[in-house]
């Protein structure tokens, strides 16, 4: 079916996006961004992104500039950089009051953004959300008690494993929801991301990676939003040590610095035999980041940034996921079989907590016998 832009922004000529502010929410828009580029071939296209992030969109084909909002800048200052540039149409993909502030500060004419309180003055057309969105709804501590019945369990495992087809809940149809507003095709893509050959190269010999020669996996065992998301770290180090028995991989460390304490801990478990793993959490930019998933046969993780990043850039990807839900957030179309999606049968999971309140029996009930096949097959496929 055609999909046609209302009268009053037909013909866009100049368009700004304003981009998510988390990793894996930025990968998840770029089908979005690929789709606005596909009804607006001839539209300039910029992306207003904080500059964190920046570096992720280098040569995106659908994106002719990027603006970075700086650590420092203020609404003043952002809404000055839009407004030099005169566009004609914002596009703004969070849901926060100030992402809709900040285009109506600029001036920009036609503001398009998701209808959410304290915002909708501030844009010119408040979209509903999708008749399948399904809001990320924290559960309180006495609904998870309810729901478990809660008393101490012990670290029997009670795992089930879930791949195929997810349901269009995703959160990448509501990027795809939003550019249609505009009159982009809805229909899904896989979040795509690339690398230059010369990129790996470099990071490569940076970190000393042509003297191994074994087959190189990643292992992401950090998460910023909190433990709850986090797979315990003493499975992390038995998974490792039984999936390079049984590939003879050689393990790359990665996560940011505030995962360094723990990476160095797995490293440490994983030191021998030399050069069987490298600690590089901290120690990349995200371009590095990048190229060193892109290196790798399969990248074990809990559900991240670097999660959605290696899945975009064709890496399969093997994640435990406990307080959070593949159904909305998980790596890559919905239903790509390359990956591996771990879940227990936990009745509180997904309770998107920052912490568990009872006894993590989601992430718990989750074996390192069934992590160590995931990556095998994963890596076997």
């Amino acid at each position: 079916m055609a999909h046609h832009p209302p009268s009053s922004i037909l013909h866009p000529r100049r368009i700004v996006v304003r981009g998510t502010n988390w990793l894996g929410d930025a990968v998840m828009t770029t089908p979005a961004l690929h789709r606005l580029r596909e009804c607006f071939p001839d539209a300039d296209i910029a992306l207003l992104t904080p500059e964190k992030l920046s570096d992720l969109y280098r040569g995106h084909p659908a994106i002719d500039e990027i603006l970075p909002i700086l650590p420092d800048d203020g609404l003043p200052a952002v809404a000055r950089k839009l407004r030099e540039k005169h566009f004609d149409t914002a596009l703004i993909l969070p849901n926060s009051p100030r992402s809709a502030l900040e285009a109506w500060l600029a001036g920009i004419p036609h503001r398009v953004g998701y209808d959410r309180p304290w915002r909708n003055f501030f844009l010119t057309r408040a979209i509903g959300s999708r008749p399948e969105a399904v809001k990320m709804r924290k559960l309180s501590v006495a609904e998870i008690k309810r729901r478990t019945g809660f008393q101490p369990v012990s670290n029997v495992n009670h795992e089930k494993t879930e791949t195929g087809r997810m349901p269009v809940q995703h959160q990448i149809h509501d990027y795809l929801h939003l550019v249609a507003a505009l009159g982009a095709s809805p229909e899904p893509l896989p979040p795509q991301l690339a690398v230059a050959p010369a990129e790996i190269e470099a990071v490569k010999l940076k970190f000393g990676l042509p003297e191994i020669v074994q087959p190189l996996f990643g292992l992401a065992p950090g998460a910023e939003y909190g433990p709850a998301k986090r797979w315990p770290v003493e499975k992390f180090i038995a998974a490792a040590q039984e999936i390079r028995k049984r590939t003879s991989c050689a393990w790359l460390l990665l996560g940011t610095i505030g995962d360094a304490a723990l990476t160095g801990r797995i490293a440490a478990a994983l030191a021998e035999p030399p050069n069987a793993v490298q600690n590089l959490a901290g120690k990349t930019s995200l371009r590095e980041l990048m190229a060193l998933l892109k290196s790798c046969r399969a990248l074990l993780t809990n559900d991240t940034g670097p999660m959605h990043v290696a899945a975009a850039l064709g890496v399969p990807v093997v994640v435990p996921f406990g307080s959070t839900s593949p159904e909305l957030t998980g790596p890559g179309l919905p239903g790509d079989a390359r990956h591996r999606l771990l879940k227990s049968d936990a009745p509180c999971s997904p309770c998107f907590r920052r912490e568990c309140p009872i006894d993590f029996r989601c992430m718990n009930r989750i074996s390192v016998a069934q992590v160590v096949q995931a990556v095998v097959e994963a890596f076997e496929r």
